[in-house]
């Protein structure tokens, strides 16, 4: 796991002279996962220490009215980061900061903010740290002269395939370094399943930490891919007929001896009652968290049977076609992989919603149904039905419906976030239903 750095304000106040910074750029994210910044120049370190910078939240989706609009910026000192691509002026470095009242008092509307309101629900149930590993997908799509993106892939490439060297491969290999050169611990780095698709995989960390890991990771991928003359998306399914982009979230939960939550090496695969129950609590609450971790309607192009993602609430050991599957590594490597998340998902509530189920299952001390160790596709639906095994919902409109439903996901994400959520993706939904297709057109238009 990445080390964590403690740094303190003289810490910061040194690093910005040795790197010669001369701005600041101040990240937070929105109720819909999008990174937003305000950058200040070197001569307001001071200030933004004392948090003491204030913006107009009225002016970000989801946050506040204009009459409540003066909000704060506190920033978190461990998140401390030079960007590698200096200017004339001198370099800039980020700090992510969350967002507070002009009380003091933490926003409930900041997503960071509520993830570590989550992660105080885990301390309380006796645990010290919840990891996650990410695995994010995106594709690549080449630049028109305007600098707008095309339709057109960079590749044909498909799943490992060693391409000749071309502008996909070289654009992942300076991904790669410019994010170690960052301070990430990069895994893995291949070409994806469908052509111009691409995964980048990186060591885990803390959930607050694996939070702000993936959206810095998108950041540079984009600013990386545009020097390319490539556009990278985090679009789940661009394109009809190949597989779409996920963004499985591998997670394990840790004792305050340090020991892993998950692990028993006398257990049933090795694992513990814990692991049992925590995994029994993503079942139960897999298709309210789904709206969450699967938030846009593009989504549900990529939740569909014959491209690898999964469809159906269950679980293995042994195959990858259920939601949940649990890795061969045991040990503190034990975990479970979660296998539905797209990388449209805001990462932080993304992760508050599926601790804050498998917390409840602990609490429920429930065990989950038996294990399907075939092929779901390969099942009919009697035999689906008697292997307890249900579908995950088939469009936004129907998650939204099953999260509205479900209180502990009303709990892991607090009333403000909550009702926004649901609020805002239910007019993106509309918004959708009432438009007409090109593809309708094509089916009707001549025909009636």
């Amino acid at each position: 796991m990445a080390t964590k750095h403690n740094y303190s304000k003289e810490d910061i106040r040194s690093m910005v002279s040795e790197e010669n910074v001369k701005f600041l750029r101040l990240m937070f994210t929105d109720m819909f996962g999008t990174i937003k910044n305000v950058e200040i120049p070197i001569s307001q370190l001071d200030k933004l220490l004392d948090n003491k910078i204030m913006f107009d939240g009225s002016s970000i989706d989801g946050f506040v009215r204009i009459e409540e609009s003066d909000m704060y910026l506190y920033p978190d000192l461990s998140t401390w980061m030079v960007f590698p691509w200096a200017t004339d002026q001198g370099k800039i470095a980020r700090l992510i900061c969350e967002v507070y009242t002009t009380e003091g008092k933490p926003f409930t509307g900041d997503p960071r903010n509520n993830l570590i309101r989550v992660l105080d629900d885990m301390k309380k149930a006796g645990f010290t740290s919840f990891n996650i590993g990410p695995e994010p997908e995106f594709f690549l799509f080449k630049l028109n002269e305007a600098g707008h993106p095309t339709k057109q892939l960079n590749d044909q490439g498909s799943y490992f395939d060693m391409a000749p060297m071309d502008l996909g491969e070289n654009c992942r290999r300076e991904i790669v370094l410019t994010l170690e050169e960052m301070g990430f611990d990069v895994e893995a780095a291949h070409h994806e399943v469908a052509p111009g698709q691409h995964e980048i995989d990186f060591q885990y960390a803390d959930a607050l930490a694996a939070a702000d890991n993936i959206q810095t990771f998108k950041l540079v991928v984009k600013t990386v891919a545009r020097k390319f003359g490539l556009y990278a998306t985090f679009m789940p399914k661009p394109l009809s007929g190949i597989n779409g982009s996920g963004m499985h979230l591998n997670m394990s939960l840790f004792n305050s001896d340090g020991t892993n939550a998950f692990y028993d090496p006398k257990g049933d695969l090795e694992l513990s009652k814990d692991a049992y129950y925590f995994l029994n609590g993503l079942l139960t609450h897999a298709r309210a968290y789904t709206a969450i971790c699967n938030p846009i309607v593009n989504s549900y192009k990529r939740l569909i049977p014959g491209y690898e993602a999964p469809v159906y609430v269950a679980w293995s050991g042994s195959n990858r076609s259920p939601l949940i599957r649990i890795p061969s590594a045991r040990g503190n490597s034990t975990r479970l992989e979660l296998r539905s998340v797209d990388p449209a998902a805001n990462p932080y509530l993304a992760i508050a919603t599926v601790l804050e189920a498998g917390l409840d299952g602990l609490k429920n001390q429930t065990e989950p149904v038996e294990s399907v160790d075939r092929n779901i596709y390969s099942m009919n639906e009697s035999e689906r039905n008697a292997s307890n095994i249900t579908n995950l919902p088939d469009t936004l409109h129907n998650a939204l419906k099953d999260l509205a439903n479900d209180a502990v996901m009303q709990k892991a994400l607090g009333d403000r976030l909550f009702n926004g959520f649901i609020e805002a993706k239910n007019l993106e939904y509309d918004s959708y239903r009432t438009q007409v297709s090109e593809w309708e057109r094509d089916q009707y238009l001549d025909k009636y």
